[in-house]
């Protein structure tokens, strides 16, 4: 017997591995859950496929035409998870995937986010051994033939916001309730601050009229592969775009 796909939650969060804010929100929102206990629903965006036709030299910085790849290749992974292990499953393999991509200090090259090695077998088998999934999942980084549901679940989330977002993509209350992008925060709250916060956020997602409230000025992320500790404040960059696009 298959093992279910989706699940009643309160709501959906529609990520991708290699986000780093959306991995910041996605660490906030777990907070919540244990706050007001809160059940999600991880489901996916691509950001490799929403930038499917962009011109990646032309338009982003180095590293990331790779970073995004890796991030597709991670998604198929979440897909035959949840299809083979329930949607449970996917949270359990976000959470250890984001804390070994980006809460984890990092020498070298790159000192941003995902690179090209998050997306093979080296980087990922110990992870799916650490969160208790069998390594033979990892076959899945080159079935392309997932792509079509992680495509499913990109348009998904985007006919809930329109097309000009990039992730993480919150569903409220689903399957009626409204979807927004964001919100994104460079810094972790405290447990004390998480459920305030996310408080004033519902408000704003139920008024009937609200549509947005944003600004490209962010911070880098408080985590350490950006070299940022919990106690550092990040350098503030225009994030245009939502990714640091060199072009609209």
């Amino acid at each position: 017997m298959d093992a279910p796909t989706e699940k009643n939650a309160d709501i959906r969060f529609y990520f991708d591995p290699v986000c780093p804010f959306a991995w910041m929100t996605s660490k906030w929102v777990r907070l919540v859950m244990e706050e007001r206990d809160y059940d999600v629903e991880w489901r996916f965006i691509s950001l490799r496929l929403l930038n499917a036709s962009v011109d990646y030299d032309s338009h982003f910085p180095e590293g990331y035409e790779a970073g995004h790849t890796a991030g597709l290749r991670l998604l198929r992974v979440a897909a035959r998870t949840r299809q083979e292990h329930g949607p449970d499953a996917v949270g359990t393999l976000y959470a250890r995937l984001g804390a070994h991509i980006f809460d984890t200090e990092r020498d070298g090259e790159s000192r941003s986010g995902a690179t090209g090695h998050h997306g093979t077998r080296e980087f990922l088998e110990p992870i799916l051994t650490e969160a208790g999934l069998p390594p033979s999942l990892a076959d899945a980084l080159d079935d392309g033939s997932l792509d079509a549901i992680i495509q499913s679940e990109t348009d998904e989330a985007l006919s809930r916001t329109g097309k000009d977002v990039g992730t993480p993509i919150i569903h409220f209350e689903p399957p009626e309730g409204v979807a927004f992008f964001g919100p994104v925060i460079s810094r972790l709250p405290s447990r004390s601050e998480a459920a305030e916060l996310w408080d004033h956020v519902v408000a704003l997602a139920r008024f009937p009229g609200f549509a947005e409230l944003k600004r490209s000025l962010r911070e880098r992320p408080q985590l350490r592969s950006f070299g940022i500790t919990d106690a550092g404040t990040g350098i503030e960059e225009d994030w245009h775009g939502g990714s640091r696009r060199q072009k609209k």
